[in-house]
């Protein structure tokens, strides 16, 4: 890239050409930034659907049975469906179906509703309605939680406004996706018979349930259609409210009308009685909102919250609508440190420009370029439709490094052509015609070490995609920049250095003459020195062996969700006060900002003895312990709250579990047995709780719950022309919150519920006042003639199935210094010491499943990248051997980031690894420095390798040195920060800056042998041809 023919000699001669393409790149740049959407982390669809389905009263075996397998059998034969899962409790199941990355949610969901249709013909016939599902990502966490809350207003009409206005109205928000409703307590009209009065009338429960649904429809009339005019028919068909169903005629004894309040209350109540939530110490519920895919997470909140006074407007004075978590306060707050780290990482780049340059026109030079590449990359990543995000963001602090470095490189080699005597002219079109090559050399390598990144498999490998192409797009343009912008602004504004004999030698001069003096000495012992790259290299494979591996680390987003669990057979008034007794120990914490908690079956909780709580802290600069050490302070104090434990989890913006999770992590077992699968179950949790690696670990099994069993006397029933069936259906009439009408007002639809008196409902003595009528005799039968209670026995909450086997899912958190690898190996080996038996299969799933996934590749990863660089460098030198000296550069660059890991605490987590590739990009830069002059003095000029090694080695210190300070200093903020999101960063900056001091402290010395090494090995003189000798 030489002469007048080059880019760079054009752009010198035609400046305003150059400047004015310049400025409309930087235009580009300033247009699309504005236009960026703003988000956590980039873009991971996580295709997932959920299945929910309801039959109140049933029993967790029934709705396994009945409901959950019919479904499952038939979700089974969709194409592309990674994962099935299942929960069934008392009255309902939970199917959790996920997907290939590469399948169509949209698609998926026409599949899932086709086999639901299919299977609808063999799911209960009583069922309340078809199982609905939806759309959900579990790798997208919510953007809003608003609790609403009264102190005066019923929790059941609260529930209706939060339903009916707030939800309905927040929905029609653009950018707003799914909206949950937790502790949501649906109004019905509950019918409470008595057993005692049904019975002194001669009446059953089945009776009372016909005689509702016949008298309250809402059905098709018709029109009068007449000669001048059409006439729509309408009737009073429907009841609406508790004194219009007290007054219906349910049957008639001796001649008078029995009333349905003559044997049962008739009130305004709830869908399901067992369900109770709180804001804070007030009756409420909470509004879940998720965002839209794509959506700017930022502008959907900022359009929701500019809803909200119009919303409460609308509600009643004594309702509140507070915010209980915002997920933009940390994503705004992590974005500012990351512009902050940004800027702090290009004062001091421009700071060691100044050092060592010392011409501030030079400085200006590579400042511009700087500023020209960042600006513009915004225009690319607008036009891939990539998000202002951590990663993405991080990905130009770390390119603050990169772009210098090709800047540097042109105006080093323009200002010693300077030094030479050439004018700024001649100075620019040579000295960037000179270094073109090697400018095209470093960066593409650089970006081949990012192309392995673009084919990672999984979530992982969606969330870096948009980090590789942001940190390639920015490198590309600043070699463009670097090859235009920069030789012409040189030949405009900088100048010959001035020298006088007088003046003292510089830093730079200093810092040059004894490395010159030290590379003689490396020079002539070659062999201590190869010694040092082969230890290098075997402690660097050694490091990677042995250190702690984790995923991504432990996030503080200021948020953390919470799973109580009692005793499999508590009562709900119990349950209620032990969940108010947690709530008192959160509410005294003086990090918390503000939280909510809910028991009985809503959302995704599905038992009475689970309950959930949603805990906001106080902004990061206003507590005194981030979230996990909040929650290991907390833990002791909730653990003094007899029969009931709280497990607590920090909020991530990385969330890879399929469904609830009462941990971090998930562990699940399966067989086809479910008993034996139990029993080593609970073996396996207790050999694990023994062990202090292991916090907050528990399953779901929940085996305690009470059961009361009655065992049908089926000849007895026949004699009497009864069967099983009708002893289930008195049994669910009276104690299932049987829904056995509905009525539809103009805004919502409402049930009406059929159960026992509050007296009797809650006694097994009152099946000894059931009666039933024979269709024989019309006689009524007492259920004790039928049947007999048995002792009460205790069965599962729960059942859950994976891939329609029994599962058991067990849950666990960290301790402190704790590394996800280390859990990996412990556990397994719990479940050898145990013995546990190989018909129990066990896997990770969620983020750890995504671990040992991305375990598993690292070393292909980290192979790939090198190979990747290795040809790249072998087609721009068009030989084998010299990449080799290149890549010589990195094991060093390898044990320092392991090295500094180690010392800062941090386990060899994914920013870790995204560290060792980006170090593999920047330290070969070094080589390349030196092995493209080298090879230039002996083609040309002759010299002999050690002399041309050695002379390349002196005239590129400069620019190796602030190159590599430069790219140093770049991560040096992101290992030092400390502000929200640091977590996610520190790792990266952490192992940038290890390898880069370790491998310039070695290769700077040990390059040089390993090149004259293979010199002598591939590039060996020829014997010199022997004359002829004459007689």
């Amino acid at each position: 890239m030489s002469g007048s023919r080059s880019p760079s000699a054009w752009c010198v001669d035609h400046p305003v050409a150059t400047l004015l393409l310049t400025f409309a790149l930087v235009l580009l740049g300033m247009i699309a930034f504005p236009r960026l959407a703003i988000a956590p982390l980039p873009e991971a669809e996580f295709p997932t659907i959920q299945v929910s389905a309801t039959l109140p009263g049933a029993s967790p075996d029934t709705m396994a049975s009945s409901v959950a397998t019919p479904l499952e059998v038939q979700f089974s034969a969709i194409p592309g469906m990674t994962q099935m899962t299942s929960s069934s409790a008392l009255g309902s199941s939970l199917l959790t179906l996920q997907f290939t990355l590469n399948k169509s949610i949209d698609t998926a969901a026409q599949e899932v509703q086709a086999a639901i249709n299919t299977a609808s013909g063999k799911l209960p016939s009583d069922m309340p309605s078809l199982p609905t599902w939806k759309k959900v990502n579990p790798a997208d966490s919510p953007v809003l939680i608003l609790s609403v809350s009264s102190d005066s207003m019923p929790s059941t009409e609260l529930s209706d406004y939060v339903e009916t206005l707030l939800a309905r109205q927040i929905s029609q928000i653009d950018g707003v996706g799914q909206i949950n409703i937790t502790g949501q307590q649906r109004p019905a009209i509950r019918v409470q018979a008595s057993p005692d009065k049904l019975a002194a009338i001669g009446l059953t429960l089945a009776d009372v349930r016909l005689a509702i649904q016949q008298s309250s429809l809402n059905l098709a009339k018709g029109a009068i259609y007449g000669e001048n005019s059409v006439s729509t028919l309408s009737t009073n068909d429907q009841l609406f409210h508790p004194d219009d169903y007290a007054q219906l005629i349910v049957s008639y004894k001796n001649g008078a009308p029995v009333q349905l309040r003559d044997i049962a209350k008739v009130i305004n109540g709830s869908e399901n009685a067992y369900v109770q939530a709180w804001s804070g110490d007030t009756p409420g519920v909470n509004l879940v909102i998720s965002r839209q895919p794509g959506a700017n997470i930022v502008e959907t909140v900022d359009r929701i919250q500019s809803e909200l006074p119009r919303l409460q407007a609308m509600l009643p004075a004594s309702v509140q609508v507070s915010v209980l978590t915002d997920r933009t306060k940390t994503i705004r707050a992590s974005l500012h440190e990351v512009e902050v780290t940004l800027l702090i990482a290009i004062l001091l780049v421009v700071a060691v420009m100044a050092l060592f340059l010392r011409q501030l026109s030079a400085t200006l030079i590579v400042s511009s370029v700087l500023g020209v590449s960042l600006v513009a990359s915004f225009a690319l990543m607008y036009l891939m439709g990539f998000s202002l995000n951590n990663l993405t963001l991080v990905a130009i602090v770390i390119a603050v490094g990169f772009v210098v470095d090709d800047a540097i490189v042109v105006v080093e080699n323009i200002h010693r052509h300077l030094e030479a005597g050439l004018d700024k002219r001649e100075a620019a079109i040579k000295g960037a015609g000179e270094i073109g090559f090697t400018v095209v050399s470093i960066s593409f390598s650089l970006v081949a070490a990012f192309i392995p990144l673009l084919f990672m498999g999984g979530v992982v490998g969606r969330l870096f995609k948009e980090f590789a192409l942001t940190a390639t797009s920015t490198i590309l343009i600043s070699v463009v920049v670097s090859l235009t912008l920069a030789p012409t602004l040189a030949a405009l504004f900088m100048r010959a250095p001035t020298h006088h004999a007088h003046d003292k030698p510089g830093f730079s001069e200093r810092l040059l003459a004894g490395y010159a003096r030290n590379l003689r000495r490396a020079l002539a012992h070659q062999r201590t020195m190869a010694a040092i790259f082969m230890v290098t290299l075997a402690l660097a494979v050694v490091g990677y062996v042995f250190i702690p591996k984790g995923f991504f680390p432990v996030q503080d987003t200021g948020f953390v969700l919470g799973t109580s669990e009692a005793a499999a057979d508590v009562s709900f008034p119990d349950m209620v006060a032990k969940h108010k007794a947690l709530a008192e120990i959160v509410k005294d914490d003086p990090a918390v900002e503000a939280f909510s908690h809910s028991v009985g079956v809503t959302g995704s909780n599905q038992t009475i003895a689970n309950g959930r709580f949603w805990i906001a802290l106080k902004d990061r600069g206003d507590r005194d312990v981030s979230a996990s050490q909040f929650i290991d302070r907390i833990r002791p104090k909730l653990a003094k709250v007899p029969g009931i434990v709280l497990y607590l989890r920090a909020g991530q913006d990385i969330n890879l579990s399929s469904g609830p999770s009462r941990a971090q992590y998930q562990y699940v077992l399966k067989s086809n047995d479910g008993p034996t699968l139990n029993t080593w179950t609970q073996r396996l949790t207790e050999k694990l709780r023994a062990n202090p690696a292991f916090r907050d670990l528990s399953n779901d099994l929940q085996l305690g719950g009470s059961i009361t069993h009655i065992s049908i006397d089926r000849q007895a029933a026949a004699r009497f022309g009864l069967t099983a069936t009708d002893v289930d259906q008195a049994l669910y009439d009276a104690f299932g919150q049987r829904q056995i009408n509905e009525f539809q007002t103009e805004i919502n639809q409402y049930q009406v519920v059929l159960e026992l008196d509050t007296q009797q409902r809650g006694k097994a003595e009152s099946l000894n006042y059931f009666y039933l009528r024979s269709p024989l005799t019309n006689e009524m039968v007492p259920l004790s003639a039928l049947a007999k209670v048995d002792p009460p026995t205790v069965g599962p909450l729960s059942i859950s199935h994976d891939g329609m086997f029994p599962a058991a899912n067990l849950s666990f958190n960290l301790a402190p210094g704790v590394a996800l690898g280390d859990a990996v190996i412990m556990l397994n080996q719990a479940k050898n010491e145990i013995g546990m038996p190989t018909t129990i299969i066990g896997n990770f799933q969620g983020a750890a499943q995504a671990f040992q996934s991305s375990l598993a590749s690292q070393p292909w990863l980290i192979l790939a990248a090198l190979v990747a660089v290795y040809i790249i460098l072998g087609v721009l030198y068009e030989s084998f051997v010299h990449p080799l000296t290149i890549i010589s550069t990195l094991p060093s660059a390898g044990l320092g980031a392991l090295i500094m890991l180690s010392l800062m605490g941090q386990d060899f987590s994914i920013m870790a690894l995204i560290g060792l590739v980006l170090l593999i990009g920047i330290v070969k830069k070094n080589g390349i420095l030196m092995i493209d002059f080298a090879l230039d003095a002996q083609r040309v000029r002759g010299l002999p390798p050690e002399e041309a090694i050695y002379e390349a080695c002196v005239t590129r210190f400069r620019p190796i040195i602030m190159t590599t300070l430069a790219a140093l200093l770049g991560a040096v903020p992101l290992m030092l920060g400390s502000g929200p999101g640091a977590e996610m960063r520190q790792p990266l900056g952490i192992a940038v800056v290890g390898g880069l001091l370790v491998s310039q402290a070695l290769t700077l010395f040990t390059t040089p042998v390993i090149y004259l090494y293979l010199e002598k090995f591939f590039h060996r003189p020829k014997p010199a041809p022997q004359l002829a000798t004459t007689h």
